[in-house]
């Protein structure tokens, strides 16, 4: 089991008082998986997605990815294990718009000393060339287009070769043609890698592209 959640809350402050995101949930993913959570606005997806990913403290609940329970880990720790073993895509770009491409791509490797300088750009270099930017290299990210720079995200997400990789809203804001595409390279690097993906979408016909469909209402997913 590559990923276990046992329990999970969260519980936000508001002015009207105490919101609960997610109400004990419990999850489990195996190696290889490709699962999606799938739900409308507001069910808790990218709250769950956020703690499994060790970007947001349950109120209660543990996760454990590879063994490890990733809250019980220090500050740096977790930064350090999420940095190498959890890959992220988020639901818009995030690149930093004042590195290139190729820079992007490999940060998450340089940080830390995860991986010597030279060999993290030729990671990057291969990543970006099996996703179709070897063209976009020295490129800036506002230069790129939404597709190009959803792929771009992708290949950074790679970079460190993690066990998890986490999409939020993936497709959000893509045209069918360049959705289609992200999932096929998902489903793709699933098949190849063995690797893990849970992916969250407001999308049933995507969700449906994946090995296992999970619903999500009002904090807690369907039995």
């Amino acid at each position: 089991m590559i990923l276990s959640c046992v329990g999970l809350a969260k519980i936000y402050a508001a002015e009207r008082g105490p919101v609960e995101a997610l109400k004990g949930v419990d999850f489990e993913a195996t190696a290889g998986e490709f699962a999606s959570i799938v739900g409308r606005s507001g069910s808790g997806k990218s709250s769950l997605l956020a703690m499994i990913g060790g970007l947001s403290r349950p109120t209660r609940g543990t996760v454990h990815v590879e063994g490890v329970e990733v809250w019980n880990l220090s500050d740096d720790r977790r930064a350090d294990f999420r940095n190498r073993r959890i890959g992220f895509v988020y639901q818009f770009a995030s690149l930093l718009p004042t590195l290139s491409v190729i820079d992007n791509v490999a940060l998450p490797a340089l940080i830390h000393s995860a991986r010597e300088t030279a060999s993290a750009y030729r990671r990057a270099h291969h990543l970006l060339d099996r996703f179709g930017l070897a063209y976009c290299n020295e490129a800036y990210p506002p230069e790129l287009s939404s597709g190009e720079q959803r792929r771009a995200v992708i290949a950074r997400a790679l970079i460190n070769d993690p066990a998890l990789l986490l999409a939020d809203e993936p497709t959000s804001d893509l045209d069918e043609e360049t959705e289609r595409q992200i999932v096929d390279w998902f489903r793709a690097l699933n098949r190849e890698r063995a690797l893990t993906l849970i992916m969250v979408t407001h999308n049933r016909r995507l969700a449906e592209q994946t090995d296992r469909v999970i619903p999500m209402a009002n904090g807690r997913l369907a039995a």
